[in-house]
């Protein structure tokens, strides 16, 4: 069969793509509305076989193709890398980019909905809580999919086996960091509470350290099967995993992680009142659970060594965002509207900064040695060329910064729709909002790529040591930024819902 025939022949409804385009199409036509995801998922798919049809074409015309097998050489690895196209790129980061948008919406919204349940307004460290969680919950799973799309670039992920062991040592190890960090963060939220309130209450320790415990380790072990099927999926339709997992993983799961939060804050907040049995045998059976996951994970060559160094990174963002949190608990009080922004300021900047240093992360796993930086590469670069002209890192990151402008126009109007029922927003609260976000994002992938290159330099993986840093800096921005914001336009009597009844 020669190439011409060959390169069609894939295409075949008895095939893999013709069995994926049947599925969109049947997805899509037996459901009368299609929730956002189907429509999501179909873009999704088309793009990824488009993609493939001129992948093929392409060397077809060229005269011939060249079939990767195996593990890549680091030679074959950089040249594979150097094909990618920035439209390639484009398509690859922007269709979860959005989707994952539509979380970030759904996340303000929800914080906008329940900040009136009486478990938000009697128990205020909650909104401590909120920021730092979200933030612990998308570093933990960002630093998973960065750590496996890294071992998806290697080309790692050929043997089925292989492939089994890294999933049960990854999310047998975020079990761990998110049994002990969530205790952390919510005694963290505790003794903040404590001191600006100066008052405790016992019942509600055993609330807050509950629900943070059980969000974060439920919602970590059902959406990183998520996000393995997204890389491996991901790997097998010759898709960056760094342009499509991070994405996901920085944001989509914000949504779930506030909802879930608040449902069981809610519950126990009125169980308590009962009785305070049942937070107590929650919190008994998770730290019972604790010793396996150690086990599983100290017996996992893919993920012993992060379970005694991948430690401090994670606790340390956790401070970071809880700064962020005390910030949130204050503007509530006195800024409507602030809650349903922020997260999506925040998500859309951790969203962005995670791709680039996921990317970052794998350019330095393919071309260099760690402790060395790669010929031509300086640790600390001036801005302008770190973010529009003068480093490779740059292309991506122009891209980047479009790409926050236009989705940050689309999520600003789309939420203050849902919110307010309709649109109610007024120039100037949309030209400082925007300035905010943007200033946000850039010194984010400014950041990212100093941050990367150190822990690179200081022999530190990157993929485990650099997102739980940067994405607290996201959140922290984000809600410094966007508060600065509702200040200066409230000083000036432009405050956002003012010309609404």
């Amino acid at each position: 069969m020669d190439s011409h025939s060959s390169s069609w022949s894939s295409w075949s409804p008895h095939g893999p793509h013709g069995h994926l385009m049947v599925l969109m199409v049947t997805l899509l036509l037996t459901q009368p509305e299609p929730p956002c995801y189907v429509i999501g998922v179909f873009f999704w798919g088309a793009i990824l076989l488009a993609q493939r049809y001129f992948r093929r074409l392409h060397r077809r015309l060229s005269g011939g193709s060249q079939v990767f097998k195996g593990p890549l050489t680091p030679a074959e690895l950089l040249a594979r890398k150097k094909e990618e196209r920035w439209w390639t790129t484009l398509m690859q980061v922007a269709v979860p980019f959005f989707i994952a948008g539509c979380g970030t919406i759904g996340a303000g919204l929800v914080l906008g909905t329940v900040r009136d349940w009486d478990v938000f307004i009697n128990v205020s460290a909650i909104f401590v809580l909120v920021p730092s969680l979200s933030g612990l919950k998308g570093n933990l799973d960002m630093c998973l999919a960065s750590r496996l799309s890294t071992q998806a670039n290697l080309g790692n992920m050929n043997s089925t086996r292989e492939v089994i062991s890294m999933v049960v040592g990854n999310i047998s190890l975020v079990q761990v960091q998110a049994i002990v960090a969530a205790t952390v963060v919510s005694i963290f939220a505790i003794v903040v509470n404590t001191i600006t309130d100066r008052s405790i209450n016992g019942s509600y320790v055993l609330l807050l350290v509950a629900s943070a415990v059980f969000t974060a380790t439920t919602t970590c072990f059902v959406l990183d099967f998520v996000m393995v099927m997204v890389i491996y999926g991901s790997y097998k339709f010759k898709v960056n995993p760094d342009n499509v997992a991070t994405p996901l993983a920085a944001s989509i799961g914000d949504i779930v992680s506030n909802t879930v939060l608040a449902v069981t804050a809610q519950y126990m907040y009125e169980q308590i009142q009962i009785s305070l049995w049942q937070p107590i045998a929650l919190m008994c059976v998770y730290y019972s659970l604790l010793p396996l996951w150690v086990f599983i994970v100290w017996r996992n060559k893919y993920t012993k060594k992060v379970l005694t160094s991948g430690w401090t990174p994670v606790i340390s963002a956790l401070f970071i965002s809880g700064i962020g949190g005390i910030v949130l608990d204050k503007a509530v009080d006195h800024y409507r509207g602030y809650e349903v922004f922020q997260p999506i300021v925040n998500g859309i900047g951790g969203n962005l900064v995670c791709v680039q240093s996921s990317r970052l992360a794998t350019h330095l796993h393919q071309t260099a040695i760690p402790g060395v930086l790669p010929e031509n590469t300086r640790l600390i670069e001036w801005p302008w060329k770190t973010l529009f002209y003068g480093t490779a890192a740059a292309k991506v990151a122009r891209m980047l910064l479009m790409l926050a402008l236009f989705g940050q126009i689309i999520f600003m109007v789309v939420a203050d729709f849902v919110y307010q029922g309709m649109v109610t927003l007024q120039v100037p609260f949309g030209i400082t909002y925007l300035m905010c976000s943007l200033l946000q994002v850039c010194v984010l992938l400014y950041l990212a790529y100093v941050l990367v290159h150190l822990m690179w330099q200081k022999k530190k993986d990157p993929d485990n040591a650099a997102i739980p840093y940067l994405t607290a800096l996201g959140d922290l921005l984000g809600s410094v930024f966007l508060g600065l914001t509702f200040v200066i336009l409230s000083l000036f009597g432009m405050e956002y819902g003012n010309n609404v009844q």
